[in-house]
């Protein structure tokens, strides 16, 4: 964040200055994961009844997150999730890695979060350009992948475990993605993923949706005279943080 904020990284050769030799050390300014890392390394120092439930509830159109202590909080990023079962799906596919998962044990939630910034939703991924018949792009790959870590899938196990509740939230700058509006449909979503006749049901009529950057920062500015002092300068921080990178978004595109 110094680094993009106060110009701190010191200065740049000539070579990389012009783009003929590309250097690790620069920090990009279309970078999702310098965005990713930046925003949630500083809300994991706040305390998450200040923004995590109205994050969720505002992301999801409902008001089912209540402000408390949430137990055992975690708050990763660039989670791989274990690969998705061949038997649910006519193709092939590795690992998903998931920009960040936050989950808390009361009750049982896991949320994961995909993160744009510099560029649209893959339209395809690894393995499944659509041959099959089913939408390919990363939002329903991760709601998928979430669904059946959660144990939404009907399956013969030896022992058997309470799902938990999923959720899934588009993270980028502006809101309105028609994916989210087309997946909310329970239907459609149940139409877009093979052998959905083995999901025991769903976790909410609203479990994915969508945020932007500004409005995260915008709810942690609303709860800004509840924090302590610690906490009101990283949310100012971030502030001027994210502003710098919706300037640096408008100027790219």
């Amino acid at each position: 964040m110094l680094t993009e904020l106060g110009g701190k990284g010191g200065c740049l050769c000539e070579p990389a200055k012009s783009g003929s030799l590309r250097c690790p050390l620069i920090v990009r300014p279309t970078s999702e994961d310098v965005i990713t890392g930046h925003l949630f390394g500083t809300l994991r120092a706040i305390n998450p009844r200040w923004w995590l439930p109205d994050f969720l509830n505002q992301a999801l159109g409902v008001e089912r997150f209540r402000r408390q202590v949430f137990r055992n909080l975690r708050i990763e990023l660039w989670q791989k999730q274990p690969a998705f079962p061949r038997w649910l799906i006519p193709w092939d596919e590795g690992q998903t890695e998931v920009d960040v998962v936050i989950t808390w044990e009361n009750p049982p939630t896991t949320v994961f979060i995909e993160m744009k910034y510099g560029s649209p939703l893959s339209g395809s991924t690894v393995h499944n350009n659509g041959h099959a018949g089913y939408p390919s792009d990363q939002l329903i790959r991760n709601a998928r992948v979430g669904l059946y870590q959660c144990g939404w899938y009907v399956e013969d196990k030896l022992f058997e475990f309470p799902s938990r509740d999923f959720n899934l939230i588009l993270l980028s700058p502006k809101m309105g993605n028609p994916l989210v509006e087309q997946y909310r449909d329970l239907d459609k979503f149940q139409e877009a993923i093979p052998h959905s006749d083995k999901l025991a049901s769903l976790p909410s009529d609203s479990f994915i949706g969508e945020m932007s950057y500004s409005g995260t920062i915008d709810i942690a500015r609303t709860n800004h005279r509840f924090m302590n002092k610690t906490e009101q300068r990283l949310t100012d921080q971030l502030k001027s943080y994210i502003d710098l990178k919706m300037s640096q978004i408008r100027y790219n595109t």
